[in-house]
């Protein structure tokens, strides 16, 4: 559904939170500040590769005249050091994913500023901009939108009633937060429509649905229901011959676990592709906490799993970015061997193998 609001501003309607959200065809002026870095920045990169028609610039007035191909490796837009450089953004995108989700205090006269110039502001951290009172007051006051993507009332506990066995449900899970997860989920999608497949994506993470104008921000959801949240997302796109759901965190992530098997539980995947980065060798974030052998790791999802439903990790997808060609196809075939899965970087080498793992996997349970 659509509803005109007001003059040239369209919104989509989100079915999760029951509002109209999601300006149709936003143009971003995307904040990073300071943060303009591949990990920081995740949102504003994966904005960037996936919906690139939405992005006029970076704000970031330390990188001003820089192109956002070289510090983050994607797009082509230029980094600007004032919003009259970007005249015709309508929305500010905040672009970072802080520890917490947390909003830097030296950030707070940026969205002072797209509030003066009436734009409408999205943000994805935990500090809710819309329940900040000086900037909800002067957004109130200039008219202006502010989207907080994590903001939820979901409440619902999962009943397991309901469920479509013909839609083929993967996730995918990691060995730690923010080692490409939302990034496979889509190109092995792309993959299979592409092929002519009738192939869906559920977003779980703030950048997810800014991607995909809809999904629930699991992490923002109270611990009894996200179950219940992760299988509303499956009750609501199992239309689908073939479902990716983005997964969250790690069940070896000390801080992040509690909502991975929380989304595991609810989604019920029958299946699993195991993410993880090249090299990494401690939980990020938490010095000193070493990451556990990645069989250890597919075991533990399988496990964890197992008394609910089955499910088996079927790929294996590689974040080599740091690395160069040689050492990157060394990993490649030493997780190959080390497995006996299919494995490879959805960037570097295409998603075809893991794409063509999950139609192998389809017709084997069918």
């Amino acid at each position: 559904m659509l509803k005109r609001a007001k003059k040239e501003e369209i919104y989509y309607f989100c079915p999760v939170h029951k509002k109209y959200r999601f300006l149709m065809n936003p143009k971003y002026l995307i904040l990073t500040e300071g943060f303009t870095n591949p990990h920081v920045a995740k949102t504003a990169r994966n904005v960037l590769l996936y919906r690139p028609e939405s992005v006029i610039a970076l704000l970031d007035k330390y990188n001003r005249d820089r192109i956002s191909r070289e510090l983050l490796n994607a797009g082509g837009v230029p980094i600007v050091a004032d919003f009259n450089d970007a005249p015709a953004a309508d929305t500010l995108l905040i672009g970072i994913a802080t520890p917490g989700g947390v909003l830097p205090q030296k950030l707070r006269y940026r969205i002072f500023e797209a509030i003066e110039r009436k734009m409408n502001i999205v943000s994805g951290l935990h500090h809710f901009l819309s329940d900040d009172p000086e900037i909800s007051s002067k957004a109130r006051a200039a008219g202006i939108k502010i989207d907080d993507i994590r903001k939820t009332d979901f409440t619902g506990v999962a009943h397991r009633k309901g469920i479509n066995p013909k839609c083929l449900r993967i996730e995918t899970v990691g060995n730690d937060c923010s080692v490409g997860k939302m990034i496979v989920c889509l190109e092995v999608q792309k993959y299979l429509l592409e092929k002519g497949y009738n192939a869906g994506f559920a977003a779980t993470g703030q950048t997810g649905i800014i991607i995909a104008g809809k999904g629930i921000p699991v992490d923002a959801v109270r611990g009894d229901y996200i179950s219940g949240s992760a299988e509303k997302l499956v009750l609501e796109n199992q239309h689908h011959d073939f479902l990716f759901i983005e997964g969250q965190g790690s069940l070896v992530h000390p801080r992040y676990s509690a909502v991975s098997i929380g989304l595991l539980h609810g989604a019920m995947p029958q299946g699993l592709i195991m993410c993880y980065e090249m090299g990494r060798e401690f939980i990020h974030g938490l010095d000193g906490v070493k990451i556990p052998p990645l069989r250890d790791v597919i075991n533990l999802f399988e496990c964890s799993a197992a008394n609910l439903f089955k499910t088996k990790v079927i790929g294996i997808a590689i974040n080599s970015r740091k690395h160069n060609e040689k050492d990157a196809a060394a990993e490649r075939e030493g997780i190959k061997k080390l497995t006996g899965l299919p494995a490879c970087d959805v960037i570097r080498d295409g998603p075809e193998e893991l794409g063509e793992a999950v139609l192998s996997y389809s017709r084997k349970l069918r």
